[in-house]
């Protein structure tokens, strides 16, 4: 696996022992960031259940100022680590050992510009309740983008308070791009 594009643009990237992990592979990748592009300068980027950190170190080669991984594997933050030292973006970077919803209810620091949600396939309770996770609602900066990844199979359900800006289908897998609604917009 490879940065696609930018300052890190060819670096190998190593993916996790013990297959716990699935990596975004290239032509999700390159989906997602073509759509997310034009908000990446400067951005501040949350990559939850990072695994290797494929979608942060795209997003921080692409332009973004800062990214914050968080996982809780072994074996993932060991690739991940390794991944930002061969990047060299380890000083832009931030890695929170932890279980997402712990570390959501914790109340991150920081607004985030984009945020990556990339639960396991199978485990769509757990993608519900980081959608709907207060905590991950107060992190997202006003006009925040979620980008939640999913199998068709198992989508999640979306809260209300979150509206689906686009949908984009790719294979068996589907990119859902969420902002929070204004409550005090009119309407």
């Amino acid at each position: 696996m490879r940065v696609i594009a930018g300052e890190a643009k060819g670096r190998t990237l190593v993916v996790p022992r013990g297959g716990g992990t699935r990596s975004a592979t290239d032509r999700i990748r390159e989906t997602l960031f073509a759509i997310v592009e034009p908000q990446l300068e400067g951005a501040r980027v949350l990559d939850l259940f990072a695994g290797a950190g494929t979608l942060g170190i795209e997003a921080l080669s692409r332009g973004a100022a800062r990214a914050t991984f968080v996982e809780r594997g072994a074996e993932a933050v060991k690739a991940l680590r390794r991944n930002l030292a061969t990047t060299k973006f380890d000083e832009r970077s931030e890695v929170v050992v932890a279980n997402v919803l712990a570390y959501l209810g914790a109340r991150p620091r920081g607004q985030f510009d984009i945020v990556f949600c990339d639960p396991p396939f199978a485990d769509v309770g757990v993608a519900e309740a980081t959608l709907g996770h207060e905590g991950l609602r107060s992190a997202v900066a006003p006009a925040g983008l979620l980008v939640a990844r999913a199998h068709g199979k198992h989508v999640p359900a979306v809260p209300d308070f979150l509206d689906v800006a686009r949908v984009k289908e790719i294979g068996e897998e589907k990119l859902l791009f969420l902002r929070y609604i204004d409550p005090t917009a009119g309407g």
